[in-house]
């Protein structure tokens, strides 16, 4: 079903590129650090792959499914990560007034 000439393949195509987006918020709420960022977005495209070789009952072997796959994998490591390290860099504020005086 995924493909650029027909419109349901269109649409399909860009529900995972939203669904990318979405679970990318879903780091920065869940992980809240920018190295693990990579390695939870991989787990849960390999789990997808296994369950769509599970359900379908052959491997995946269409050259688009495995580009959007590719494209959203990586959509989703790199903004996840990106959003991640800015709440990681984010200045720790001090405060110059004493708490007692000793």
């Amino acid at each position: 079903i995924l493909g650029f000439s027909t419109p349901p393949g269109r649409l399909s195509m860009m529900a995972f590129v939203l669904n990318a987006l979405t679970c990318a918020l879903g780091l920065l709420y869940f992980i809240r650090r920018g190295k693990q960022c990579l390695d939870f977005t991989v787990t849960v495209h390999f789990f997808h792959l296994l369950a769509c070789w599970i359900y379908n009952s052959h491997f995946p072997t269409t050259l688009t499914w495995w580009l959007v796959h590719i494209v959203c994998t990586a959509l989703m490591a790199v903004i996840g990560e990106y959003l991640c390290m800015r709440i990681e860099l984010k200045e720790i504020p001090l405060n110059s007034v004493p708490k007692s005086n000793v």
